[in-house]
């Protein structure tokens, strides 16, 4: 089986409006390295804080390493992000607006390896957002149909 090059949180688009994106480095152990290049990761309930000037994920499920033996991970603990201080203030100014909320968009391994997550500044939505969102997407298939059809 290949493993897959990226995580998405496809949730997230559907939850809520993402306003802004940010790249950071994550740091892992080597059990939940293997785990993740074998496809055992869960973005349900994640989100990302600021704490004291650092920035932590929480609610990231990877799940443990089958061939770790007594040297195993906790699968949704704490996890560090690295990221310049520039950013943090910037994310932690963003997060300081009512509503607004860290939500990691996906999880991958760029060219040389290292794992990354892509952060969302997000804003939630309404139900009745997410239908007229729903309605939009459905209409647009449908004219993507009909003129498939004639284009033939």
């Amino acid at each position: 089986m290949a493993t897959p090059k990226e995580f998405k949180n496809r949730r997230a688009y559907h939850d809520y409006h993402v306003l802004d994106r940010i790249e950071a480095g994550i740091v892992l152990i080597g059990s939940e390295v293997k785990s993740l290049r074998e496809g055992n990761l869960s973005f349900a309930e994640s989100y990302a804080r600021i704490e004291n000037g650092e920035a932590f994920i929480q609610g990231l499920h990877i799940s443990e390493y089958k061939n770790a033996r007594m040297f195993g991970h906790e699968a949704t603990r704490r996890r560090k992000l690295l990221l310049h201080k520039k950013e943090i203030r910037k994310l932690y100014k963003a997060v300081s607006i009512r509503g607004q909320t860290l939500i990691p968009l996906k999880v991958y391994f760029n060219k040389r390896g290292i794992a990354k997550v892509m952060l969302g500044i997000c804003k939630g939505k309404h139900s009745h957002d997410k239908r007229a969102a729903k309605r939009k997407r459905d209409s647009d298939r449908e004219i993507r149909r009909e003129i498939s059809k004639y284009s033939d």
